[in-house]
């Protein structure tokens, strides 16, 4: 198993290396600029902010430098003061030889003055994460045992309830389900605040709006999966044994019946948690959906190469985990 994660490990850092150099070099290819305005800034004033931001260099130029202020440590004095082309998401003081490593410096945002894309992660990601994980708390707690009460009860009316829930969840959009929370439960019965961030009231509604949409995808997916385990011939064995069918369905069946569901567990949670723009848009909740399309359309290249790799990593990282998860739901599944 030890050897199993360095190896995917070392296929993380391969992977987003790939993407960084894709990224680069497709945000580049795309007509347009950072500088590029309905009204033309002077070419003088363009030259001396390619120059700032180092965007008169060559690509590859270009690209070896950023990747090292993302990539490489520096050990430096502990009075560094934070700029804009000075800032660190990590910040570890080492007493020893009273220096401070500094790790991630992931660039200043074109568009603003005093902000760097690290300004972001500390202020906008949480916000985002602490929805993605609500919501997928709301998935899981709707989704697994709806699938599970509709295989149980096939073909009854428990199963057309279940699965009819599961097909308004996928027909019905966070862009139709928003407004009508927001109506009906913030307008109407003035029980839960309209937008905004702050305490758990907020949560409630975009949590519910944006994972009741996944729930869907869950319960289906218990629900076939549950539905082929039951078939197998270890299940009738167990139950000729005499086991309880509670003791069957639990510790027998959903076991393997959730690896499926664990394998769209990974992906699924690392799209909730970096941020859903509509979600956020819909709900004026300050996450980082926004700042994702907004700097796409500004030509925000620190953003856009930041917020890609964030979401890479989380991809990678949520997909490795699923797979150590595995060998837990499935001993005979090994790791070489």
């Amino acid at each position: 198993m030890t050897k199993y994660i360095v190896r995917r490990i070392f296929q993380m850092f391969l992977a987003l290396f790939v993407i960084s150099v894709l990224t680069f070099i497709l945000m580049r290819a795309i007509p347009g600029g950072p500088w590029s305005r309905e009204k033309k800034l002077p070419e003088r004033t363009v030259a001396l902010l390619n120059e700032r931001y180092n965007l008169d260099a060559p690509i590859v130029e270009q690209y070896l430098s950023y990747m090292a202020n993302i990539s490489l440590p520096r050990l430096t004095d502990n009075e560094l003061r934070r700029s804009t082309t000075e800032d660190y998401l990590v910040n570890i003081y080492i007493p020893g030889v009273d220096k401070t490593l500094r790790w991630g410096n992931f660039g200043p945002i074109y568009q603003s003055r005093s902000r760097t894309v690290n300004d972001i992660f500390r202020e906008n990601f949480p916000v985002s994460a602490q929805l993605g994980v609500a919501a997928l708390a709301v998935a899981i707690v709707i989704g697994i045992p709806a699938g599970i009460i509709a295989a149980l009860n096939r073909n009854s009316r428990w199963d057309y309830v279940s699965m009819g829930i599961a097909l308004l969840g996928v027909s019905v959009p966070v862009i139709v389900s928003g407004p009508i929370l927001r109506y009906y439960f913030g307008v109407n019965l003035k029980i839960l605040p309209v937008s905004g961030w702050g305490t758990w009231q907020h949560i409630v509604m975009p949590a519910f709006a944006l994972g009741f949409t996944s729930s869907a995808l869950i319960a289906r997916l218990t629900r076939a999966s549950l539905l082929q385990v039951l078939h197998e011939d270890y299940i009738r064995t167990a139950r000729a044994k005499g086991l309880s069918e509670r003791v069957v369905i639990g510790l027998h069946a959903l076991k393997n019946a959730l690896i499926p569901v664990v394998t769209v567990l990974g992906p699924l949670f690392a799209g909730l948690v970096t941020g859903s723009f509509v979600t956020e848009l819909i709900f004026d909740i300050p996450g980082l959906g926004r700042f994702y399309i907004d700097s796409i359309r500004n030509r925000d290249y620190a953003v856009i190469m930041g917020t890609t790799l964030l979401y890479a990593a989380i991809v990678i990282a949520a997909n490795l985990v699923v797979d150590i998860i595995y060998a837990w739901l499935d001993p005979r599944i090994q790791y070489s």
